[in-house]
Formats: C-alpha cells, sequence, structure tokens
C-alpha cells in the first residue's frame, strides 16, 4: 500500500526541486566540476572533438551557443519583461536601488578589468566579461543558507540580475556585432515589426509567435549581429496580460507567463547545463599556476570579486547614506556585503561575452581561469559572509 504514496511523494520532491529556481544553480555547479574532471581526463580528446564537430552548416559548440543559447535568452528576455511590467520592477521605486547596484556592479568590474588590460586592444576586448552576474548559481548558493537570509535579500538579487542580465544584452548587441549585413538585417527588422504587430493586434497564439521566431533568428544569424539578441526581441513581443490588485496565485493565463512557465524547466535544466557542460571545460595540461596571474586573468577575477563588491555594495551603501534607498527588510550591511559578494559569480553571460570577445584558443583559457577562479572565490566568499552575518534587528 505505500508503494502508491511513496511514488507520490517522490514526484511531488521532483516537482519542487524543477520549480525552484536555485535547483538550477545546483545543477549547473555539478555540470561545471564534471566538464573540468572530462576536460582533463583521457575522455578529454572525445570531449573536444565533439564540440568541433559540424551537424549542418555549423558545429556542434556554434548550434550550443547561437541556437540553444538563444531560447536562453528567449527566457531572459520573457522575465525582464514580466518583472518591468507586472513584477518586482513594476515601479521607478521598485527599480531604483537595484538598478543603480547594477549599474554600479557593471562599471566597476569593467574599470578594474581595463586597468589590467587597458594597455592591451587584444585582451582589452573582454572588458565586459566580469560585468555580468550568474543569477542561477547566485541563487543557488543562497539557496544552501535556508533562512539566514531574509526574502528581501532574495528578491533584491534577483532584481538586480535581472537589470544585469538587460544589460548584458545591450552591450552584446552594442559592443560585440561585427560584418553587418544589411539585406538580413532589413529583414529582421521586417519580421520584428511584424510580431510587434501581432502583439499590438492581440494575437494570443503562441506558435505564430514561435515561428516567426524561428525566421526572425535566422536573419539576425546572418546580419553579423548575434543570434541570441533574436530571443530577446522576440521576447519583448509576446503580449502578457498584466493583473494589477490581482493575488499573486491568481491563474496566470498570458501567452508570456505561459511561455515563460513552459521555457523554465527545460532552459534550467537542460540548455543551460548543456552550455556549461560545453564552454567550462578547461584542460590544465602544460597549464602552470603563472597563468592565473597574467593581466587577463587577472582583470577577470578581480573584476569579479573585487569590482562587484565595489560596485553592488558601494552603490547601495551611497543611496542609503543619501536617504534615496532603504536596505532591503531585514538585511544587515553584513548581509548586503554577502550579497554584493554573491554578485561577482559570473559562469553562464560571463563565459558566453568571453567567447564572443576572443576567438583565440590561448585567450579563451585564460578568459575561463580568470571566470572560474573569480567565481570560486566570490561564491564561497559571499556563502561564508552570510552565513555568519546576522540579521539586522528591528
Amino acid at each position: 500500500m505505500s508503494g502508491p504514496s511513496e511514488s507520490r511523494r517522490a514526484y511531488q520532491t521532483l516537482r519542487a526541486f524543477l520549480h525552484n529556481e536555485a535547483s538550477g544553480g545546483l545543477i549547473l555547479m555539478a555540470v561545471a566540476f564534471l566538464a573540468i574532471v572530462t576536460a582533463n581526463s583521457p575522455l578529454a580528446p572525445v570531449y573536444f572533438q565533439a564540440l568541433r564537430s559540424y551537424i549542418g552548416p555549423l558545429n556542434l559548440l556554434h548550434w550550443i551557443n547561437d541556437a540553444l543559447m538563444a531560447v536562453f535568452f528567449l527566457l531572459v528576455g520573457l522575465e525582464i519583461k514580466r518583472e518591468m511590467l507586472d513584477g518586482q520592477l513594476s515601479s521607478w521605486t521598485r527599480r531604483l536601488l537595484p538598478g543603480i547596484a547594477a549599474a554600479g556592479g557593471m562599471v566597476a568590474p569593467a574599470l578594474i578589468y581595463l586597468a589590467f588590460n587597458g594597455g592591451d586592444t587584444q585582451t582589452a576586448r573582454g572588458w565586459a566579461i566580469p560585468t555580468a552576474t550568474d543569477i542561477a548559481f547566485a541563487l543557488g548558493v543562497l539557496s544552501l543558507l535556508g533562512p539566514r537570509v531574509p526574502s528581501s535579500l532574495k528578491v533584491f538579487l534577483a532584481a538586480l540580475a535581472i537589470i544585469d542580465d538587460l544589460g548584458a544584452v545591450v552591450v552584446i548587441a552594442l559592443f560585440y556585432t561585427y560584418g553587418l549585413s544589411i539585406g538580413d538585417l532589413a529583414a529582421a527588422a521586417l519580421i520584428f515589426a511584424a510580431l510587434v504587430l501581432m502583439s499590438r493586434e492581440g494575437v494570443k497564439h503562441l506558435f505564430a509567435y514561435l515561428l516567426l521566431g524561428v525566421f526572425l533568428w535566422i536573419f539576425v544569424y546572418r546580419s553579423g549581429v548575434h543570434a541570441t539578441v533574436a530571443g530577446v526581441l522576440l521576447a519583448l513581443t509576446i503580449p502578457l496580460k498584466r493583473t494589477p490588485g490581482t493575488p499573486e496565485a491568481a491563474p496566470e493565463v498570458s501567452p508570456l507567463h505561459r511561455l515563460e512557465r513552459a521555457l523554465h524547466v527545460p532552459v534550467a535544466f537542460v540548455i543551460v547545463p548543456i552550455f556549461g557542460f560545453a564552454n567550462a571545460g578547461v584542460s590544465f595540461a602544460g597549464v602552470s599556476p603563472a597563468v592565473l596571474l597574467e593581466p587577463l586573468s587577472l582583470g577577470v577575477a578581480g573584476g569579479l570579486v573585487i569590482g562587484k563588491v565595489v560596485g553592488v555594495f558601494g552603490s547601495v551603501l551611497v543611496m542609503v547614506r543619501l536617504r534615496l534607498a532603504d536596505l532591503p527588510a531585514a538585511a544587515s550591511w553584513a548581509q548586503v556585503f554577502g550579497v554584493a559578494l554573491l554578485c561577482g559569480i559570473g559562469f553562464t553571460m560571463s563565459l558566453f561575452i568571453g567567447l564572443l570577445a576572443f576567438d583565440a584558443p590561448e585567450l579563451q583559457a585564460r578568459m575561463k581561469f580568470g571566470i572560474l577562479s573569480g567565481s570560486l572565490i566570490a561564491g564561497l566568499g559571499g556563502y561564508l559572509v552570510l552565513r555568519l552575518a546576522q540579521r539586522e534587528k528591528r
């Protein structure tokens, strides 16, 4: 008699895990570790050869980074639109503190990176690598702390990371676009205009949007703008039915909500782990510890660890001291410092920008060393600070 009951409990546990945002970060940690182990094992030649193998017009790595990640950026765009119009960022007062913190958390890391690499035109191209925060990883670390961290800090971190993602999308579109094809760009613009018109006319059939989205991706890819931008453009056109004054438990029936829910599990547990496994594999063969002290590695790691703390924590400090904003409810300054450290976990988006910035394998390897070391220091440091920090007593 206990069989069905145990199966039901197992199903409910699995369902809860899959719908917990932090779970994706825990999976990503495991996948990144597995990729590093594989890249330094007897399976390394098979691993690297498989990524270079062509499937149709693109090799496997390009299919992952250009096509699968377009779906990731589609979900990012949906989250940004929902939060901006009907969520935690729906008013300027809610956007102010995480918005300023996100801006500081992009500028300071970029400046630190350029302090190490500004004199080298080749490596200076990677200035945007340490500006990104990996929300899945950061929330994954926060989840390990349970009730030690007030929910207001989790909301603050999520809002900051969403704005950070928006900034990363803008950076990719403006600074990592090459050899524009005007004809393909015009075709992409016409498809985007058709999508906007469909949205304004109230078309709610997701299939129509996704079908045009495929053609949008093709022309954006051919245009020279990075193909993943097509995912964000498509997201901006998906209709959202606003629910002012409606309880959060109310049915979410708008196309945007339906698509976001449908994409959450495959993106968090399939697409991002595949990206992580394909790109985190760094071979240590013939590499000395001195690599970590080279300007490129130091700039990335220093930007993630020091830059994020200076930019995020410094921005919050200034805003609160000037009485332009309040600390997140029940949070202490030590906890805000710990969250600022967690913002230095830059795995997914940092890797993505780094691959756009550098083509040379040796530069990519140093970039990955910087990201992995910086993210590890930031993650462990943030965890320890938050574990030892006390909540604000009010």
